[in-house]
């Protein structure tokens, strides 16, 4: 069993893990010049969706809906890749965008999606029995470690809605995007 103090400082350190994966997605988007496409820009918002339940673990105290909602995230997120993952599995296709360590980042948003959901069931197990905070109560004062990990993923959460509008503009996102429309 983990006790509750573990169990937040855990789900902090997975908002800092789903930071990086934006923050990464980020840096090739701007450094390389590969903007993401409809689907990529669902799996970012997938992983943002991920973060709900941390957050709501971090902020009110770990709860088993709050794991609940985490799963559903993944398995939404795991959807949208491996959506992606099926559309470049021919033979001879390239796929979309350069490989990160040898495998796309829809691929590997897919496994990062497949993990979280894993890391959530095993949470659940390991929990330490016990009285559950009421609904509603007091929210924690977030400090160190987890008012970082939050105002990080809220970061992340803004700067993912800037570049998206910047990209698409107020119109459907093209499927192979060249340029980023409110910039032109």
């Amino acid at each position: 069993m983990i006790s509750r103090s573990l169990e937040t400082t855990l789900n902090a350190l997975a908002l800092l893990a789903i930071s990086a994966v934006l923050a990464v997605a980020f840096f090739d988007q701007f450094a390389n010049g590969e903007l993401p496409c409809p689907l990529c820009l669902l799996q970012r918002a997938g992983f943002l969706l991920l973060a709900i339940g941390p957050v709501l673990n971090v902020a009110r105290g770990p709860r088993p809906a709050h794991y609940g909602v985490t799963i559903l995230a993944g398995l939404a997120g795991a959807g949208f890749a491996m959506r992606q993952v099926l559309l470049h599995i021919q033979p001879g296709d390239a796929g979309y965008g350069a490989p990160f360590l040898g495998l796309h980042f829809y691929t590997w948003a897919f496994v990062v999606f497949v993990v979280a959901v894993a890391a959530c069931a095993a949470l659940l197990i390991l929990r330490a029995p016990g009285e559950e905070p009421r609904a509603g109560g007091k929210p924690v004062r977030l400090t160190g470690l987890s008012l970082v990990a939050v105002l990080l993923v809220l970061a992340m959460a803004g700067l993912n809605a800037v570049s998206t509008l910047a990209e698409c503009g107020f119109a459907a996102c093209p499927d192979n995007p060249t340029v980023y429309r409110l910039l032109q």
